[in-house]
């Protein structure tokens, strides 16, 4: 990504106290103060056709945004989309509580979700003539149904199963690029960072043609704060306070600059000081009142902002999710 200049907002800066001067945002890691940058390599959005793309990912929240963004996208583009997830109901859930119509497009088949073991694996066995097979089938699936492309979303989870044929797992990513070629079709290759060592990650990376992250205001082992795609805002996890109040201006301004409606997703965040809660709700006094901001919570992080009076702001929304 460029740089970008907060100057670029449709009010000057000066209308919106949490956004400082100098504010940057490019290749790399911030939060230290200063300059605040953005760590993403390619952002789920800017993928193509032919893309074959690896995503890393470290927490579900990360998973489920993009590869919800993924899909939405997909189905905008009238493209056929299919997700191979550990979870296939808990998927569909997801997506349908992000603003994407799975219901009526999975009813003519335009989008399928289904569990790993339905396509690439039988058994407990891995064989890359079997995951291929399903492939190349889906691929001539969507081309005989007349879509304009395919779109597929590979949760490599179960290669953490104990599964046989394993080993064979940077072959199949090689011959997903191969067959990817010349066709309409792309795959976004799911792996948990968390979960997968170091060298199977390298192993398969050279098979990618993108690799795709979250771009990234703050990262630390307290907090991670994130763009978030599907529905468009930002999204934190972990602890944060007044240390990070830099990083969290950048993120606000980010997603006002926007246009749409704004949601501030802190379900995975289990502490914010006054000071952040306060910016947050500084932010969500801020902007147009057509628009709609949907501050997301656990009832731990809720509870502050019940405090603060953000239920009674017009046109802001607080939602409390329980532990799911």
């Amino acid at each position: 990504m460029g740089r970008c200049d907060i100057g670029t907002l449709a009010a000057p800066a000066d209308h919106y106290p949490w956004v400082f001067e100098g504010a940057a945002c490019g290749p790399g890691r911030g939060g230290d103060g200063g300059v605040v940058t953005l760590d993403a390599d390619t952002q789920i959005t800017d993928l193509r056709l032919n893309d074959h793309a690896c995503l890393t990912f470290g927490e579900s929240e990360e998973l489920l945004d993009l590869t919800a963004a993924y899909i939405r996208d997909g189905l905008a583009a009238g493209l056929r989309v299919v997700w191979l997830s550990e979870e296939p109901q808990g998927a569909l859930i997801e997506l349908s509580r992000r603003g994407i119509a799975v219901d009526s497009t999975a009813a003519t088949g335009r989008v399928e979700i289904a569990a790993c073991q339905d396509g690439l694996l039988a058994g407990q066995n891995f064989a890359v003539e079997h995951a291929m097979g399903w492939l190349r089938a889906q691929m001539a699936l969507t081309e005989s149904e007349g879509y304009s492309g395919l779109r597929v979303a590979l949760d490599m989870s179960w290669a953490l199963r104990p599964i046989s044929g394993i080993e064979q797992l940077p072959m199949f990513e090689e011959e997903i690029a191969a067959a990817l070629s010349g066709t309409r079709a792309s795959v976004l290759c799911q792996y948990d960072r968390d979960r997968f060592d170091p060298v199977t990650l390298a192993s398969v990376s050279a098979y990618h043609t993108r690799s795709v992250a979250a771009a990234t205001y703050h990262y630390d082992p307290l907090l991670r704060i994130c763009r978030q795609y599907a529905p468009p805002g930002i999204r934190l996890a972990g602890q944060i306070d007044r240390t990070a109040e830099d990083s969290l201006a950048l993120a606000l301004a980010e997603a006002i600059r926007v246009d749409g409606d704004i949601t501030v997703n802190m379900v995975e965040l289990s502490f914010i000081d006054l000071l952040c809660a306060r910016m947050i709700i500084d932010a969500a006094r801020s902007v147009a009142p057509a628009r709609k901001v949907v501050l997301y919570c656990n009832s731990t992080v809720a509870a502050r902002f019940v405090l603060l009076g953000a239920t009674g702001i017009p046109g802001v929304s607080l939602v409390t999710v329980h532990d799911r």
